[in-house]
């Protein structure tokens, strides 16, 4: 135990607020309704060993991966003061290539350039940029491999010595659709480090730079106490489940995904060494990667499992790298959960790593059935909309991802028109949306009775519609079309999600799951959410 608990937890909450005002300074700084308006975007503060030691309560998709991508920055470019490196390589610790990570060193005291490994801390922000490049208007299309979902970078210095790398930012945007809306959203970025690294050195100077510093491995070895206390508490065995996605957007096989949770008997720790794990998940059994989108590289899969097992803990729990060493995560190379290159994966990111969280929840209710919920929706309906835009002549690209139904809970209901588990995004309001895109919202409504019913019964999705103004291309990903969110002990499934699209001459065009067309001027894609799944028989 640490000698003072209240000077720990008087850290824990200065480093949280410190993500939380690196998140507040992004947000607020940036171009894009993406990020301004959805907040998709994620910040935290590492340690100078690249260890989680704060998140934000922003994306957990990002959070939990992210740590890769430092690593990998770390690893890639020894950065000094005033360095941001940049990448987004999801076979780097990046998700899909949207998700651009910019990692900044932090020197609380400047004496000369210095290597990396001398860095006292480490902040890192992490936003989706609505146009990377790519063969699709938004990046995020129906793609057999990386190189046609847009621009992959590497670990590189998009700033030396607090000055910008012009020809690195000049190689990004010439490549990208939107390139000032792509700039000013990096600056935000680069704001949101700077933030960081002045707040880290400001809590430096209050208590001291050793003090702060050993603040972080006693937070980390805090979180891995209450993860093992808790997980002390799952009664042992395997537990196994399995799930499906509809398919990969190129065939129509739906592609599993299957897990062994196993939990072992308590066991003495192992004289001085780091005591051992408690669990391990297994997804062995999961089918190989796919031809579509869809597949997850290995920093997804490990970000679903920080995912479900900090939500078993109590809310104050800091959420570090402690939290996963009890527990030893197993995804086999080449598999829809561990994709090798040149796997397509801008889908793996948003509805694969869904199904990796019901897939794990489905499993964890045979050990703990009273503290954990049906399926939510289970997608993130991801709609991209792009073309040229005829109030100013240039190109736009829209994207944003559509609420569905929470799965109902051991005595609660589930709520309506949420997102949920990986993502924790909001939709674009109508206002925000119609002023920075030639589009208009036709309907945005409940979608009443897609929730399961049970003694609880699952959240309703959501019907959103809207017209395009002009000619566009329009592609949607999204997953439970075929699949329904399962309901737990005895409670029903919610309704599986439609996409439609209304034609100018007033007919209705039912799409699949995972598509792209064209619009023309005056007609409109309809996205109906589903619901999320029943608890409890009635």
């Amino acid at each position: 135990m640490p000698s003072d608990p209240v000077e720990l937890e008087i850290f824990k909450n200065l480093f949280h607020s410190i993500a939380e005002e690196m998140g507040a300074a992004l947000r607020r700084t940036a171009f894009s309704p993406n990020i301004k308006e959805r907040r998709d975007y994620s910040c935290a503060v590492f340690d100078g060993n690249g260890e989680v030691i704060a998140m934000g309560d922003h994306m957990p998709v990002h959070l939990g991966s992210m740590p890769m991508s430092v690593r990998a920055a770390i690893a890639g470019c020894g950065m000094g003061p005033g360095d941001v490196v940049m990448l987004n390589d999801p076979f780097r610790g990046g998700t899909h290539l949207p998700d651009i990570t910019l990692v900044a060193p932090v020197y609380v005291e400047r004496s000369g350039r210095r290597t990396h490994a001398s860095a006292d801390f480490y902040v890192a922000a992490r936003a989706h940029h609505a146009d990377v490049g790519g063969a699709y208007a938004g990046s995020m299309g129906l793609c057999r491999e990386i190189y046609q979902e847009g621009f992959r970078i590497p670990p590189v210095r998009l700033m030396r010595a607090g000055v910008m790398d012009q020809d690195v930012l000049a190689l990004l945007l010439n490549n990208v659709r939107t390139p000032e809306e792509r700039e000013g959203d990096l600056g935000a970025q680069i704001a949101a480090c700077h933030t960081g690294a002045a707040r880290l050195c400001e809590v430096c100077a209050r208590y001291g730079t050793a003090q702060t510093k050993s603040a972080a491995p006693e937070l980390m070895e805090y979180s891995e106490r209450l993860m093992r206390a808790f997980l002390l508490q799952v009664p042992p065995g395997r537990y196994r489940a399995e799930d499906f996605l509809d398919n990969d957007g190129i065939g129509e096989k739906p592609v599993k995904i299957a897990v062994t949770i196993a939990v072992a008997p308590p066991r003495g720790s192992r004289g001085r060494g780091r005591p051992p794990q408690i669990l391990t998940v297994d997804f062995t059994g999961s089918d190989p990667q796919v031809e579509g989108c869809i597949n997850a590289v290995e920093a997804i899969t490990y970000s679903a499992c920080f995912y479900v097992f900090r939500c078993l803990l109590a809310e104050e729990v800091p959420a570090t790298a402690g939290l996963m060493r009890p527990i030893k995560v197993i995804a086999p190379e080449g598999t829809i959960v561990n994709a090798r290159p040149p796997a397509a994966v801008a889908g793996g990111n948003v509805e694969t790593s869904q199904r990796i969280v019901d897939v794990l929840l489905r499993a964890l209710a045979q050990a703990i059935p009273d503290r954990i919920p049906a399926a939510a929706s289970g997608t993130m309906n991801n709609l991209t909309i792009g073309g040229i835009d005829p109030r100013t002549g240039k190109p736009f690209a829209y994207y944003e991802t559509i609420a569905g139904g929470m799965g109902a809970r051991p005595g609660k209901d589930g709520v309506s028109g949420v997102h949920t588990h990986m993502t924790n995004s909001l939709n674009t309001p109508a206002e925000a949306l119609e002023y920075a895109y030639p589009l208009r919202v036709r309907r945005y409504s409940i979608r009443p009775g897609s929730g399961g019913c049970g003694k609880y019964g699952g959240g309703d999705g959501i019907v959103r519609e809207i017209e395009v103004l002009t000619d566009c291309e329009v592609t949607l990903l999204a997953d439970r079309r075929t699949h329904e969110p399962w309901g737990l002990a005895g409670g029903e499934a919610g309704a599986v999600g439609r996409a439609s699209i209304i034609r100018l001459n007033g007919s209705t065009e039912e799409m699949p799951g995972k598509f792209s067309t064209r619009l023309l001027r005056g007609e409109r894609i309809r996205i109906e959410s589903p619901g999320g799944g029943g608890w409890g028989r009635i």
